[in-house]
Formats: structure tokens, sequence, C-alpha cells
């Protein structure tokens, strides 16, 4: 989830200096981006758009292609919200970088997607930890101009400030990060992408949809509730939605007797398969087996 860690941004907040508006949204200041942080963009935009046909699904593509996003420069926040608000009542507002979960949701609940308006360094090309432009923008506002991802999310949004009320804001954390941040969909031409953590990550995009080592399973709300994810690395473990509609039936479920049933069980490992997952693919888990035995090997 996104937390609150301002740090010396330079289109954004010092560190430590508190938000102007309660909203912790800022201008993002488009003029003053730079030729070099155009450069980046350009450099992480066409890598992406070299690696996405095949891998993500139709959706995406399609929204990326009526956005007003391209090669040359980093896009204008008020041009891609006229285009979405025409689509699907969305808009995008620019923020420093993480802010606090209550207003993320309140962000999402209203149909404001908040989008870190920095940009990652040259060196930072294949990972940053905080949410830039590019994994906000380039990941996540294609599936935006979708009726049905625009719908479950703000329904994520109300639900998320409901969920910190009740204490459970952990277990829906993770349907947000195995749907909306590396979620995999079922299309009649095989397994496709839609999450943003995936479409942004050059190396994630394949290791997703076409590496032997990690598990693709069916998605399942409570099974999903109770899974850890991997902050460090590719996930060992991806959801896999049959269709879109899915989503929709999320979103208009009432999630507090799920919360109930699942507040205190047990929790899955990152790459732990059940006897009941409908499993797609069974990874070999080669990936994060040879990490861990480098890593012990190191000690």
């Amino acid at each position: 989830m996104r937390k609150p860690k301002p740090e010396a941004i330079k289109h954004g907040l010092a560190a430590g200096q508190a938000p102007e508006r309660a909203d912790w949204t800022i201008d993002q200041n488009w003029t003053a981006y730079t030729a070099q942080e155009h450069a980046v963009w350009k450099t992480l935009f066409e890598r992406q758009c070299k690696l996405l046909p095949g891998r993500a699904c139709d959706a995406f593509i399609q929204g990326m292609r009526d956005l007003p996003i391209g090669t040359h420069q980093i896009p204008n926040f008020e041009a891609l919200s006229e285009t979405l608000r025409k689509r699907t009542g969305w808009q995008v507002v620019a923020v420093p970088g993480l802010v606090p979960d209550k207003v993320f949701f309140e962000h999402l609940a209203n149909r404001r997607f908040p989008a870190g308006q920095f940009l990652r360094r040259p060196d930072q090309l294949d990972y940053i930890e905080e949410p830039d432009v590019f994994h906000d923008v380039f990941g996540h506002v294609p599936m935006l101009m979708n009726p049905v991802l625009a719908d479950y999310i703000q329904a994520y949004g109300q639900g998320g400030l409901r969920a910190e009320r009740l204490g459970v804001l952990d277990n829906l954390a993770r349907v947000y990060w195995f749907t909306v941040e590396f979620g995999l969909l079922r299309q009649d031409d095989g397994l496709r992408l839609y999450g943003a953590g995936i479409a942004s990550s050059a190396a994630e995009t394949v290791f997703a949809v076409e590496d032997d080592s990690p598990n693709r399973v069916g998605f399942e709300l409570e099974r999903v509730m109770r899974t850890r994810y991997r902050i460090d690395d590719f996930q060992e473990t991806y959801f896999v939605l049959d269709t879109f509609d899915d989503l929709l039936r999320l979103a208009r479920i009432d999630f507090a007797p799920t919360y109930e049933h699942v507040k205190g069980a047990p929790e899955y490992e990152p790459g732990q398969v059940l006897a009941t997952d409908r499993v797609i693919t069974r990874g070999t888990g080669r990936h994060h087996a040879a990490k861990r035995a480098r890593t012990q090997a190191a000690l």
C-alpha cells in the first residue's frame, strides 16, 4: 500500500515538509521537466511498447492508443484528465510520491488517480522504490480508460476507507496488489497482463507471462486476501481472472463477511500452492530458489 514517505524530490516536497493541501495534491509543473527527464521517459516508453504486444491485454493496448500519451515527452496530466473524464469520469492528480492510505482511498473513491509527478533517474530505469510518473501514468492510466476497471478501482477506494475502520486493511491491500498492480487475465489468445506493476517493468512483463518459475492460479477472493506478496522481487504467484467481469462482481459485493472469515486465519506464503487452487501454471520456483541459494551462500 502507499504509505507516507516524503523524500527530497525535484518537483515535489522537500524531506519532512508537510503538504500544502490536505489532499496531498501538488501542481504537476509540467514545464519544469528537463530534456533529460523527457529522454528517460522516451527510453522507458519505447522499451515497454516493444514488449507489450502479445503480452498486455487488449484493454491495455486500446487504452494506450486512445490516450494523449506518446514517446517524446512526459504526458501532461491535464490532457490525460480531459480524455479520461470523457470516457470514464476519471482524472489524474499530481502527488509528491507515496501518500497516506486514507488520502489514497479518498482520491480513488472520487475517481481521482494520484500519480507521482517525479521521474526516476537514468540509473533507475529498471527499478525504483516509489511509484513515479512512468509507473503511475504508463502502468495505470491506460486501464482507467476501461469502464470495468474504472468502476472497480473507484469501488476499491470506497472499500479501503471501510477496511481501514475495520482493521483489515492488509487483507484488502492484497486484493489491489494481485489485481491492479500484478494481475493477469485470460484472453482467447492466451494469458495477458493488465497490472500496472507488470506493465511498467520490462523484466516482469516477460517473467509474469512467459517464465516457467511463477505459479499462475485462478483468482479467488479469500485465497488472495490470505496470500503474502513480494515487494522486493518478481511475484512467486500471479492470480488470473477469467474475465474483467470478475472485477465488476468484486466491486459490487459486501466484503464484510469475507473480512470476518479471513481475519485471524492462517496466511499463505508467496509461492505456496494449495490443493484447492485452480492451477493454470504450476511454477518451477527456479528464480526465487536461485536467489535464496545465493543469499545463503553469501552468509
